[in-house]
């Protein structure tokens, strides 16, 4: 585990600008959730039957958050679990990311960790490190939830625990699909598929289009580009293995294509994009025109990175605080109110065979003398 030394002296490799930017991020992040947390926070009144509910948002009792490493030092999805975590009051947040060659993390993430305020901090990484927070070694006490995105084995192992201990979601390898028309910059679409593929040589990157002409220029795009870009050997076998571009013949045909394959993120570059934003129900994050790519909600947006792959955007939702509360409705009724709800909660009880359920409520409104009282 890091200690508070080796936090310290991260803060001597890492530059002011670095610094500065994680703070702006950290601060964006809070604002967001915050106001996600404010709206889980409320009051119900039923004035006329004297019923009153509340709302509660109670922190989890703690929390692990997975940082991937490997190709990179990932001190933004750090940021992106550990933030939402501290915005909803948990108070234990622990943290494992693998360590460099050196065996040491990165100082860029111990400092963003020092910044967000993490309660621990452990050098490991892989499949191995998920059964350590779940389960607990001699040096590391287990989790309530472990959250946080991964390779392939990382999100098995969360999946394969989640018999025993909660998780987010699976939230696995990048992925990126672009629904463009011809108002669409070629090099626009180029660069942002080089982005998500530059992740790993797993991520999935995918153009759909009705437009055979956008697609050949993409796709023109990308041969020129590549070979002298940064990170090119990871670039080229993500688009080589997983890598696509699907015709469509129109845009019902794309919109059904991209609602069956659920992307973890959806970049939308179409003139009048608002002719099928209301039939996409299935996506992790989306990004409306052209000065929204992806990296926009990666870092600074405010907006959580950690997003549902590998289909599972048909039914889970991007990372939030609300992943880190259990909400408690919490209810005072009135006598009086009780009293004008009694009939249909006895019809409703006794339909379910529930006499007894029933009694709780009815033997409250009858006199002392006419109780039905065990003896």
């Amino acid at each position: 585990m890091a200690d508070k030394g080796e936090m310290d002296r991260a803060y001597d490799c890492v530059k002011e600008e670095e610094i500065s930017a994680l703070n702006f991020s950290k601060k964006r992040i809070e604002d967001f959730q915050g106001s996600i947390l404010k709206r889980l926070k409320f009051s119900w009144y039923d004035r006329e039957r004297g019923v009153r509910v509340r709302n509660l948002a109670l922190p989890i009792e703690s929390v692990g958050c997975y940082v991937p490493g490997g190709y990179s030092p990932y001190p933004s999805s750090l940021l992106m679990t550990v933030v939402p975590a501290k915005v909803a009051g948990v108070p234990r947040v622990a943290v494992c990311s693998p360590p460099m060659g050196d065996g040491k993390l990165n100082p860029i993430l111990l400092v963003a960790a020092d910044i967000c305020g993490v309660n621990e901090i452990y050098k490991m990484g892989g499949a191995h490190a998920i059964a350590a927070l779940a389960y607990g070694t001699e040096s590391v006490k287990p989790v309530k939830k472990i959250v946080g995105p991964g390779n392939r084995y990382v999100t098995t192992a969360k999946m394969l625990v989640s018999r025993d201990v909660a998780i987010d979601m699976p939230a696995g390898p990048s992925e990126v699909l672009v629904l463009a028309d011809d108002s669409a910059d070629p090099y626009f679409i180029a660069l942002d598929l080089i982005a998500q593929a530059e992740h790993s040589p797993e991520s999935v990157c995918g153009l759909v289009t009705t437009s055979k002409e956008l697609a050949d220029k993409v796709v023109s795009g990308l041969k020129k580009m590549v070979p002298n870009i940064g990170r090119a050997d990871v670039v080229i076998k993500a688009l080589t293995q997983n890598g696509f571009v699907v015709i469509c013949n129109n845009n019902d045909e794309a919109v059904d294509f991209i609602n069956d394959f659920a992307p973890e993120h959806l970049e939308i570059i179409m003139e009048r994009f608002d002719r099928v934003i209301r039939r996409i129900r299935s996506s992790g994050m989306i990004f409306l025109g052209p000065y929204s790519p992806v990296p926009s909600g990666d870092y600074c947006i405010g907006t959580n990175h950690v997003l549902p792959t590998g289909g599972s955007a048909k039914v889970y939702s991007n990372l939030s605080v609300m992943d880190f509360t259990k909400r408690v409705s919490m209810v005072k009724c009135s006598k009086e109110g009780l009293r004008r709800m009694m009939n249909p909660i006895s019809t409703l009880a006794r339909s379910e065979g529930l006499t007894n359920h029933a009694l709780a409520v009815e033997e409250r409104f009858k006199t002392s003398s006419s109780r039905s009282r065990p003896k």
